[in-house]
């Protein structure tokens, strides 16, 4: 079995929460509230700028010029595909791009983002790619999942087909492949890339449960 089906296998719980979280339940159907989408979309928009600075981190800890190149390839994929994306979702809403860059990231946000980059500078290439995973698997599961449940098109659909495209299949496939490539060169390595693989997954379900209840600072 490849390490990454095992991570994925010791995270089963974590991923069958998600399935069954109302914000992905209610967003398959097309019934979720339009300002928790919203909550999702300033919010991870915040957070994408870290998942891109987290892939460029990883770039400079790569020893294979290949490995770097992809790595550098990904981060620009994220700030120019993947964050166009979530700007157009705002322009729907009437969220301009100023407003964007002004939102204040929620707490679990910050939680998320400074686990990401704390393990880009402090942790080696397998942490890394471990904690990165979750992201990038779990976001091609739960959109699978929720195209399974879909009945009709309805305003959500975007993100849907945004998550299960044929791009996104690749970069997760690339994604999986690199995983296993530093878990089968670096087995020492295999019980950090455990634990920063469970922390990223929970963060995940957080993420979800952050953007339902539309979570912000108390003060």
């Amino acid at each position: 079995m490849d390490f990454s089906d095992e991570l994925l296998e010791e995270g089963s719980h974590i991923w069958d929460a998600q399935y069954e979280h109302p914000f992905v339940t209610e967003l398959a159907e097309g019934t979720l509230d339009p300002e928790a989408f919203q909550h999702w979309v300033k919010q991870d928009y915040r957070y994408l700028l870290d998942y891109a600075r987290t892939f460029a981190l990883a770039g400079t800890k790569a020893r294979r010029e290949e490995t770097m190149a992809g790595l550098f390839d990904v981060a620009h994929t994220v700030l120019n595909y993947e964050m166009d994306l979530h700007r157009e979702f705002a322009a729907e809403y009437g969220i301009d791009p100023e407003e964007l860059e002004a939102v204040q990231k929620a707490p679990t946000c910050i939680g998320y983002t400074n686990f990401l980059v704390r393990t880009a500078y402090e942790g080696t290439l397998p942490e890394i790619m471990a904690a990165i995973y979750p992201c990038g698997q779990g976001y091609l599961d739960v959109a699978e999942h929720m195209q399974e449940r879909a009945t009709e098109e309805h305003r959500y659909t975007p993100f849907i087909e945004k998550y299960t495209s044929d791009e996104f299949y690749d970069a997760v496939d690339q994604m999986r492949t690199l995983v296993n490539r530093c878990a089968e060169e670096n087995p020492g390595e295999r019980e950090a890339m455990r634990e920063a693989f469970l922390t990223s997954a929970r963060l995940e379900h957080q993420f979800w449960e952050m953007c339902y209840t539309q979570e912000g600072w108390s003060l």
